[in-house]
């Protein structure tokens, strides 16, 4: 039989990647997009010499909905059944909403709500057939208070809590998975020479754990919110 799929959008690096291997050394055959074909390449050489399974790539913006949908008839196209999608493509721009930019809440709505909208939508018939499957949207503490400059990163993260609760109530009768991901402050690069003893944050590894333990469960539970903080609070 074929190895189910592992899908995880924005999969080269941080908890993308960290997820991402997490589900191949469970023998899970990878699919991962990203914007960099280096980075892709790179990754799906790693992980399959690491894991010994397949890792699909596909460069992709999935801010853009027709490579978004593309990405998902790829997917489908590799006749495998699903077993997880986690959407994990995101971009953080930081400001007060009544300073940024024009433009700044168009960008972060396409790229954290909308990336993930179009791709679920495009595999969810398949999971709906399969009659199984789990999808993990990857919120943020911001999904659930507003923080200083925060601005409109926190509107598009609360957006993507609302269609992560609503798959889910769409997604009961049909023995499909939802859960929402709420994870605070992880280490990344993108914390990189902020100052901030490295200690105080969490570990990709501490999400991608995180979701394969709420995968592993039997079927008939799901955990349908997950929130995550450094042990020392929020940063």
């Amino acid at each position: 039989m074929s190895r189910k799929l592992a899908v995880v959008s924005g999969g080269t690096r941080g908890i993308g990647r960290a997820i991402a291997e997490q589900f191949a050394k469970n023998d899970f055959d990878i699919v991962i997009s990203a914007r960099n074909e280096a980075d892709l390449a790179a990754t799906k050489q790693a992980i399959e010499a690491q894991y010994g399974v397949k890792c699909y790539v596909q460069k992709a913006d999935l801010a853009i909905k027709s490579q978004a949908i593309a990405f998902a008839e790829f997917i489908k196209s590799l006749a495998q059944p699903i077993g997880m999608l986690t959407n994990n493509a995101g971009t953080f721009i930081p400001g007060n909403v009544h300073e940024e930019a024009d433009g700044v809440l168009e960008q972060l709505i396409e790229t954290n709500l909308y990336s993930a909208y179009h791709l679920t939508r495009g595999l969810i018939p398949t999971m709906i057939e399969q009659h199984n499957g789990h999808i993990f949207n990857i919120c943020s503490v911001a999904s659930l208070k507003a923080y200083p400059n925060g601005g409109s990163y926190s509107i598009s993260k609360f957006a993507l809590l609302g269609f992560s609760k609503v798959l889910r109530e769409e997604m009961k009768d049909y023995g499909v998975k939802v859960t929402s991901v709420m994870p605070g402050a992880v280490y990344t690069d993108s914390w990189a020479g902020a100052g901030i003893p490295e200690e105080r944050f969490m570990t990709v590894a501490d999400i991608a754990e995180t979701i394969w333990s709420a995968y592993s469960l039997s079927k008939n539970a799901v955990i349908e919110d997950i929130v995550l903080r450094p042990q020392g609070g929020d940063i």
